[in-house]
Order: structure tokens, then sequence, then C-alpha cells
């Protein structure tokens, strides 16, 4: 961990923030770093409720999404009904033209699907650049990520320290299940994807998302032509 002299340690930090609940951790958070906390939503499930609990809180956590070319249009359309419920507004980070371009005229609109390789340079081109951007000179970094997610994040923390980008993640819904989250949408009346509805658990992009069937695992529909080793794009990569 390399960090700058004021930054508390790890263990020091996840004990300020133990016991409290969301909004609570939210806010220390937002207070002990002002202005050096973001939160990225890809305006799914759990990151509309981390939406609402930071925008109908009034807690000081900049919010950004990757708009990564490749979104579903119910996507941009909850997009459009949580800025209006909240009166927010949501930046966007886009990729590079020119590497979306090169990309394109090289190999196609479909080179995901060809092998793993071109599948990440995608991800990379279209998603980790950019955040790479909008996670620069932040100190927390707050995520929608749940153990329950996937077999790489139950032995996630819900505090962790993130060497490729120099600051702290949060994950105040680690120890959510999927039915506290929904019925936390269903209470507090939160706009969610209606994609949801239709079996999509995980919503990325329209090429590399499908809906999942009952029994299979969460990530399934998340590339679903590679093995489940590979179930992540390298936005979550320590």
């Amino acid at each position: 961990m390399i960090a700058e002299p004021n930054t508390p340690t790890l263990d020091i930090l996840a004990e300020q923030l133990r016991g409290q609940d969301p909004v609570e951790a939210l806010r220390t958070l937002a207070d002990q770093f002002p202005g050096q906390v973001v939160f990225s939503t890809s305006l799914g499930y759990e990151d509309q409720v981390i939406t609402d609990l930071i925008l109908a809180n009034d807690i000081p956590i900049r919010i950004f999404t990757l708009d990564t070319g490749r979104m579903f249009s119910e996507t941009y359309s909850v997009w459009k009904k949580t800025n209006d419920r909240y009166g927010a507004k949501i930046e966007a980070y886009f990729p590079k033209q020119e590497s979306v371009e090169s990309l394109m005229t090289g190999k196609g609109p479909y080179s995901m699907y060809d092998s793993v390789e071109n599948r990440k340079e995608c991800c990379f081109i279209r998603k980790i650049e950019p955040l790479n951007r909008a996670l620069a000179g932040q100190k927390i970094w707050i995520t929608g990520i749940r153990a329950e997610q996937s077999p790489n994040r139950q032995t996630m923390t819900q505090l962790e320290w993130d060497n490729s980008h120099n600051l702290f993640k949060f994950h105040p819904l680690m120890d959510w299940t999927f039915e506290q989250v929904k019925q936390y949408i269903k209470d507090h009346n939160v706009p969610y994807n209606p994609l949801h509805d239709r079996g999509f658990v995980s919503i990325g992009c329209q090429p590399c998302t499908r809906a999942i069937q009952p029994g299979e695992d969460f990530r399934a529909g998340r590339w679903w032509w590679e093995d489940n080793s590979k179930k992540e794009c390298g936005l979550h990569a320590k």
C-alpha cells in the first residue's frame, strides 16, 4: 500500500467504518476525504441502491458512469430517470475516440467474440482507460460489488486497497443479498433498469450481456462464451 502521509492505513479506516450502516459509512468517508470520494455506477440494481443512498441523504459524493458506446437503450432510459428523480447530473466518461475508431476499423464491431484477448482489449478501451481518468486524484472509490455475485468477489473485503489506482475501494453492499437489493428498490421506489425484469441480472454492454436462466450463476449472463474463470473485465483487478 502506497498512500500519502496523512492518509489513514487500511486497518485504521476499516476500524472507523466497523459497525456503521451504508449511509453512515458513506458519510464518514465523504467527511474524511472531502471532494475525493467517487462512485462509479453501471445503473444496475446495486448501483441504483447506492445512488439513492447518496442522493436521498445529500452525501457529497461524485457519481459517474462509463458510457462505452455499446450500452442498452434501457440503460440510457434509467440514467435519465435517475437524473430527473434526484435533480442530479451523473457524469459521463467516454472512451477515446481514436482508440474506438482504430479497434472498429481493424477488427470490426464484434471482435470480442473471437478471443479473450480481443474481448479484454475492447474492455480496456471502452471501460478501463476511461475509469483510470475518472479515478485520477481520488482517495475513495465506491462500488456496487456484492460477495454473492461471483466466486472471485466472495474473497473481497468491504474495504480494500487498490494498488492499481492507489486508493481505497469501499463496497457498501458487500454483505447484502440479491433479495435485499430488490426489496430496497421496491420500498424506496428507486428507478431501475427494466431489463432486470427480463432476466438480466448483471447489465453491461449489449453485445456482452444476456439474460440468465433459472439456476444459472449470477455472472452467467456476462461474456457467456468464455469459461467462468474469465468473468471479469479488469475494472476490479487489485
